[in-house]
C-alpha cells in the first residue's frame, strides 16, 4: 500500500569522548528525522553525550529510544560476543535505564528500543534471546515500541506477546532475497540520490531490489538510514527531498 506518511530513523550519540562516528553530523540530521535511536554506552555514547542528545531530540520534537549494543566499544557493536542470554538480557536492560534516567532529566518520555549492529542481527536469528528480550522490555516498560525487521525472530517474538512494533526498511544497506539486510562491519560512500529512489519505491510501491537482482515485498512503518553511513546527511536530505516530490510526510505517529 503506497504510504502518505512514513517515521524516518537514525542512529543518534554515537561518540565516545572526543571521538564521533561517521561525519560526526547528529546537530544536522536531528532536525530531519522523526525518531532517535540514541547510543547507551556499551557500543557508543557516553553519559555527556546521551544527556546531549536527549535535549537535543526534545528541541527538535523527534521521539527517542534506547539503542543498547554489544559492550564492543573497539568494534563499534558490529562484532558478535559470545555471551549468555542472561548476560545479553542484563545488559541491555542496564543500557535501556541509562537512557531513561536522562529522559527523566529533560522530561521526555521513551518512546522505543532499538538494539544495535550486531546484537540487532543476533535477536533477529534467535527466537529464546528475543523472546526473553521481549519480556524484559515489557517488565521495564510495556508501552514501548521495539524497532525490528518484519521476518527476524524479534518480531515474531513481540507480536506472540503484545508488545508493540516499528517494523523498519533499512534505506542505506542491501537486502538479499530472504528480506534480510547484509549485513557487514564496513560501510562504504553511497549514491544519495540512489538511496532516495530505493526508499521511494519503497515507499510507493513496497518493494526492494534485493542483491540477487529480484523484487522483494517489504511491510514496514519506519525508515532508517544511519548516521555513520558516509555522507550520511545527504543521504536524508535527498530521501527526504524525494518523499516531499511524492507528497511523502515524514513524522513521528508513535508518540
Amino acid at each position: 500500500m503506497r504510504k502518505t506518511h512514513i517515521d524516518l530513523n537514525s542512529d543518534m550519540g554515537e561518540g565516545f569522548g572526543i571521538w564521533r562516528a561517521g561525519d560526526g553530523v547528529d546537530n544536522d540530521i536531528m532536525p530531519l528525522i522523526s525518531s532517535a535511536n540514541i547510543a547507551t554506552g556499551f557500543h557508543a555514547g557516553d553519559p555527556s553525550i546521551m544527556n546531549h542528545t536527549v535535549g537535543l531530540a526534545k528541541q527538535h520534537s523527534v521521539g527517542i529510544g534506547a539503542h543498547p549494543g554489544y559492550r564492543d566499544l573497539v568494534g563499534f557493536g558490529r562484532r558478535a560476543i559470545n555471551a549468555g542470554h542472561s548476560e545479553l538480557i542484563n545488559d541491555m536492560v542496564y543500557q535501556m535505564g541509562a537512557l531513561a534516567a536522562f529522559a527523566r532529566l529533560h522530561d521526555m518520555p521513551v518512546q522505543h528500543v532499538k538494539p544495535h549492529g550486531a546484537l540487532y542481527m543476533t535477536l533477529a536469528a534467535d527466537e529464546d534471546l528475543s523472546a526473553r528480550f521481549v519480556d524484559a522490555v515489557q517488565a521495564v516498560n510495556p508501552d514501548l515500541y521495539l524497532f525490528c525487521m518484519d521476518i527476524s525472530a524479534t518480531y515474531r517474538a513481540a507480536a506472540r506477546a503484545g508488545l508493540r512494533t516499528v517494523r523498519e526498511f533499512y534505506g542505506d544497506r542491501h537486502y538479499d532475497n530472504s528480506g534480510s539486510i547484509v549485513f557487514t562491519r564496513q560501510i562504504g560512500a553511497l549514491d544519495a540520490q540512489a538511496v532516495a529512489e530505493k526508499v521511494l519505491e519503497a515507499c510507493v510501491n513496497g518493494r526492494v531490489k534485493t542483491v540477487e537482482g529480484q523484487w522483494l515485498d517489504i511491510e514496514f512503518e519506519s525508515v532508517c538510514i544511519h548516521s555513520d553511513t558516509p555522507g550520511a546527511l545527504a543521504l536524508i536530505e535527498a530521501t527526504r527531498t524525494a518523499l516531499a516530490g511524492e507528497n511523502v510526510q515524514v513524522c513521528n505517529r508513535f508518540g
